[in-house]
């Protein structure tokens, strides 16, 4: 997801800074061993696109009339002030920044926004986007409820009158505004002739907000002295999430928000010697991205030091009932949570996915010590409150290991700083220090396959990274454009405690050998990508990737189809395009395929644009409009499903 830039405040992985991550000499043990396209599905007579050895692209030995998974015309790199989409496919807005949520919800009046009406209205950086399922109505229409989340405020182009790199501009009441659009939209959909349109004024709506929303802390670190604050002096209840990036849906239908870059929301200096000084550093706290501090006490850390340790959760939300209280499940973990995406094991216990969306950090996976129940919703309501958190370490054979994350366990112990499961939870990053787990380059989206049981690690850029830190799974120094791991559970077993690994593609233009891209040879120029971000696994297990940095390439983000198996294997098809400035997120497809949802993030926000001239006025293109972030859905032309 969108990053904001915390180069003079990174936190800096401490293992990283003491050089404890250097492991190039694994590389060519790694490479050796395994090829690009060695392990599963894998063609070894198949040679690669943008090997270090030459511009010249290789001639493939391999089929190259193999049948592809994907069937549809792929589009050009570009960009420019609109979207595009395949043809013979419609992308259509489903529903803007501030548009009506209820039937009292007031017009949208850019000139005039105030924290009531956003409340009312779609809220900003639409990012997650989740499908649960409705019974069709009366007249048979099919119905759903998405789950959206809104990530963060592009101050400059959100707000009139807001002088980029001037705070004194931003007000008391334009902050308030800007709480009101962070958190999620919970909002009720129904095909009508054929196309999806929002129902305002639907039961199920709703809005969540940063400061409005009561959440409940659950699970070993509720309660505890770090999670306890003036407002709230039980450690048991906060108001509001932020920062909400990706998520996830449960397989017993709830929604999963994940709080990530929530140290930007905070201000102020800890007292001397104070005891979350390291903690806080640890997470980049605090960096003042946003002005809430100046006006509110709990975002200013030398009055209310534990405020932080109350984000950077996976908050769960009951979706069918707009009147429950969310839940912030602190057996996850605490860290700037890319998503949520989860699986239901073999044994039948539930695996949770997640990403820390920072250069140098971790990817977890969370195994719940109660099973699912299908079809029993009493039986699963807590089940995200007792398991087993996990941290990877990416060893250079090809194994992966996951290492548990528990209080009493190996360095994490009380000589350690860790008086308790709480601890070890409220310091998730310091304890995967410890633990010795792998720094990666950005690890966003993680995404598992239940039909193949391999998941999928979106690893979107780390241009910090020196020559001296490169390791077996992040092979490239100073890598600007990310890559894609393929985890392989043994078995389909997602509970494992050893998995395998392959590097699935290192994205890139395969044309410069400088780059050090990876892609199947078969990958037109058009079917390379930059930086992937987000992903989705369509009904026919297929892989979809959108991306956050394929700008720095000179064409814009957008969603491409990735191959994974036979002759095909990492051949990426350009699907569409978002318009200028924005990024991609949330690809989420419908039960039967034939449609996709997509949010088109911060468009228009370039360098030097405001809300007086951004780079484009996508989608209403009016001269009284700014650019509005906004959720899509994409159908087939004539029907079917989405990409063939």
């Amino acid at each position: 997801m969108a990053t904001m830039d915390d180069s003079e405040n990174f936190p800096v992985n401490p293992r990283i800074a003491a050089g404890a991550a250097t492991m190039g000499d694994m590389i060519s043990q790694r490479l050796s061993r395994r090829g690009f396209l060695g392990g599963l599905g894998a063609v070894s007579g198949l040679a690669l696109v943008g090997c270090a050895t030459g511009r010249e692209v290789p001639v493939p030995t391999g089929d190259l009339q193999a049948q592809p998974v994907f069937r549809f015309d792929e589009i050009a790199r570009g960009m420019d002030e609109t979207h595009h989409v395949a043809a013979g496919y419609d992308a259509d807005v489903l529903i803007r920044w501030g548009d009506p949520l209820f039937s009292d919800s007031p017009a949208f009046d850019p000139l005039n926004q105030t924290a009531a009406a956003q409340r009312r209205q779609f809220g900003y950086n639409n990012d997650f986007i989740g499908y649960v399922p409705l019974k069709a109505d009366d007249a048979g229409r099919e119905r759903a409820i998405l789950c959206i989340n809104h990530e963060y405020t592009s101050t400059n182009i959100m707000l009139p009158g807001v002088v980029a790199g001037y705070p004194a501009s931003m007000t008391r009441a334009l902050c308030e505004v800007e709480m009101a659009a962070h958190g999620g939209t919970i909002l009720e959909i129904r095909k009508e002739n054929g196309a999806w349109k929002p129902v305002v004024g639907s039961p199920y709506n709703r809005r969540i907000t940063a400061d409005t929303t009561p959440m409940q802390l659950t699970g070993p670190a509720a309660g505890s002295a770090r999670l306890q604050t003036a407002e709230d002096p039980t450690g048991t209840m906060v108001s509001g999430t932020m920062n909400n990036c990706a998520g996830g849906i449960t397989p017993w239908g709830t929604y999963l928000m994940a709080e990530e870059n929530f140290n930007g929301n905070f201000m102020g200096e800890l007292p001397e010697g104070h005891r979350e000084a390291e903690n806080h550093k640890r997470y980049g706290v605090p960096s003042g991205w946003y002005q809430w501090g100046r006006f509110f006490d709990r975002y200013d850390v030398s009055k209310e030091p534990n405020e932080p340790n109350r984000f950077g959760w996976i908050v769960e939300v009951d979706p069918m009932d707009p009147n429950s209280v969310p839940k912030k499940r602190t057996a996850l973990g605490r860290v700037k949570h890319e998503g949520a995406e989860s699986v239901v094991a073999p044994d039948g216990r539930v695996v949770v996915y997640t990403g820390d969306d920072q250069r140098f950090d971790y990817v977890y996976k969370f195994v719940t010590k109660g099973k699912f129940v299908a079809g029993n919703k009493a039986a699963n309501a807590d089940l995200l409150d007792e398991g087993t958190l996990y941290v990877a370490r990416f060893d250079a054979d090809g194994t992966l290991a996951w290492l548990p994350l528990v209080y009493g366990t190996g360095p994490l112990t009380e000589e350690n700083g860790f008086a308790s499961q709480a601890d070890v939870l409220i310091g998730t990053r310091r304890a995967g220090d410890l633990l010795g787990a792998t720094p990666m380059d950005r690890p966003e989206d993680v995404e598992p396959n239940a039909k193949t049981g391999r998941v999928y690690v979106m690893l979107t850029n780390n241009d910090r990274r020196t020559e001296d830190q490169v390791d077996a799974a992040n092979p490239r120094a100073s890598n600007r454009f990310g890559h894609i791991i393929e985890i392989i559970e043994p078995e389909g077993d997602f509970t494992s405690e050893t998995s395998r690994w392959e590097i699935l593609v290192k994205c890139g233009d395969p044309s410069i050998a400088q780059v050090g891209a990876t892609w199947n040879p078969l990958t037109t120029e058009n079917g390379w990508l930059a930086s992937p971000d987000n992903c989705a696994i369509d009904p026919q297990g297929r892989l979809w990737i959108s991306t956050d940095g394929n700008d720095d390439t000179g064409a814009a983000d957008g969603l491409w189809a990735l191959e994974t198996d036979g002759d095909r294997r990492g051949t990426g098809q350009h699907f569409f395009r978002c318009p200028v400035g924005a990024e991609m997120c949330g690809p989420r497809f419908n039960e039967s395929g034939d449609a996709l949802f997509l949010a088109v993030q911060h468009p228009g926000d370039t360098d030097g644009a405001s809300f007086e001239a951004p780079s484009t006025r996508w989608p209403d293109f009016a001269e009284a409009m700014p650019p509005r972030p906004s959720v899509m859905v994409v159908t087939r032309q004539g029907g079917g499903p989405i990409g063939g």
